[in-house]
């Protein structure tokens, strides 16, 4: 699906008078202009004429067929994350390239957000011998854009000149010591690898990590610090091989913990067909990891296997990942990346929408694009949503967790 750019804003206003009201079985919820109520004791029962099947888990659940971008409340308790006056609109596009796929990191002194383009998507225009391209937006040009129009708008991105060690960025996170952490697939037989970039020119590297005791990663995903500590876990798939730029794996599907201090590598979790996004709660006791199962790369889409969630509880002496268990389940797409707000709600980058779960795994609404959204970050503007050939920002009420590790 492609990315939608169109002029549409979407205001959402809790003027109670001008509300529409929908019954929720025992109580009226108040639904924001611009918005949209999905009850779900209204689809769980369709009956045999019903001829809207979703047979494929790339259509998104619009049973109001409402225009993206827009809102979808699946729960009251939505309200609270949205707040009054919640706005998305595209701050960037570039049509035909996918430009803003991942890894995306807010650098708060810098008022800046860095992201990079798809390393293994058809518009990434990158494979065996070219590499994925890093980008930042400044989000202070950003909200002086906004300011003066009430619809969308193009703001100019930078790109970065980085140095050739750094191949095929697909995630990161940080401010880590002031640094960019990223994490790279790695590109033919240039080792994926995890380096700290300094986020102002001239963006010199240093690479932390590049091998298991000397047997390459398969093609590195995603990357998070635990809270209170300056340790690093990632996750490794497959990805790299299935998408065309990295040899066939030789290593097994899993989430590795690196100690910066000691150099020591460990597994901590296995068991996945491809782990990918990976999260902390704010204490650091539990694990979020999705499992993008669902997309196979030159293989195809196998819709029995997992586009999951999986949490775990993280062991406080040895912090190998413990009683896994399923949080939740994305009806379209895959659960690419992953954040948590303040108040312990999960968004999850899908198929359709940034989808938004809270603590419990109950889905309570929807930041709906029509289109893939890999990832997000939590920014003083609000959530920066990237949406491959655009970006879209969402200023929302709810606040994100403190990434920085100082």
């Amino acid at each position: 699906m492609t990315a939608s750019t169109s002029g549409a804003i979407l205001t959402v206003a809790l003027v109670l008078v001008s509300c529409a009201k929908a019954s929720t079985g025992n109580f009226n919820l108040a639904v924001p202009p611009g918005a949209v109520y999905v009850d779900p004791l209204m689809y769980n029962v369709l009956g045999q004429n019903y001829t809207e099947w979703r047979n494929l888990s790339t259509v998104g659940f619009n049973p109001t067929n409402t225009a993206p971008p827009f809102i979808q409340v699946f729960d009251s308790s939505f309200l609270d994350v949205i707040g009054p006056s919640a706005t998305i609109r595209s701050i960037t596009s570039n049509p035909g390239f996918a430009f803003a796929h991942e890894a995306p990191i807010y650098v708060p002194d810098l008022n800046a957000v860095f992201f990079t383009s798809n390393d293994g998507g058809p518009l990434g225009y990158n494979g065996w011998y070219n590499n994925s391209v890093v980008s930042m937006i400044n989000m202070t040009e950003v909200d002086m854009a906004l300011a003066s129009t009430m619809g969308d708008v193009n703001v100019q991105i930078q790109t970065l000149n980085l140095p050739y060690t750094v191949q095929m960025v697909n995630g990161g996170t940080g401010p880590y010591k002031g640094d960019l952490l990223l994490i790279t697939s790695g590109r033919a037989l240039l080792p994926p690898s995890i380096v700290r970039v300094n986020p102002s020119p001239p963006y010199n590297a240093t690479v932390l990590l590049d091998n298991l005791l000397g047997r390459q990663f398969n093609s590195l995903n995603d990357i998070k610090i635990l809270p209170g500590t300056d340790i690093m876990f990632f996750t490794d798939p497959t990805y790299g091989w299935m998408n065309g730029f990295r040899p066939e794996p030789m290593l097994p599907s899993q989430v590795y913990r690196f100690d910066p201090s000691t150099g020591q590598v460990r597994v901590v979790a296995d068991q996945f067909v491809h782990p990918n996004g990976i999260a902390f709660s704010a204490d650091g006791k539990f694990a979020f990891v999705t499992d993008t199962g669902v997309s196979g790369g030159f293989l195809g889409t196998n819709q029995t296997f997992p586009a999951t969630i999986y949490q775990f509880d993280v062991d406080p002496l040895t912090q190998t990942f413990a009683n896994r268990r399923v949080f939740a389940y994305s009806d379209s797409g895959v659960p690419d990346g992953i954040q948590l707000d303040t108040m312990g709600n999960v968004y999850s980058g899908c198929g359709e929408a940034t989808h938004v779960w809270n603590a419990e795994g109950t889905l309570i609404g929807k930041f709906y694009l029509n289109s893939t959204t890999a990832q997000m970050i939590f920014t003083k503007s609000g959530l920066v949503i990237l949406d491959e050939e655009a970006i879209y920002l969402a200023n929302i009420q709810a606040q994100g967790l403190d990434l920085t590790t100082l």
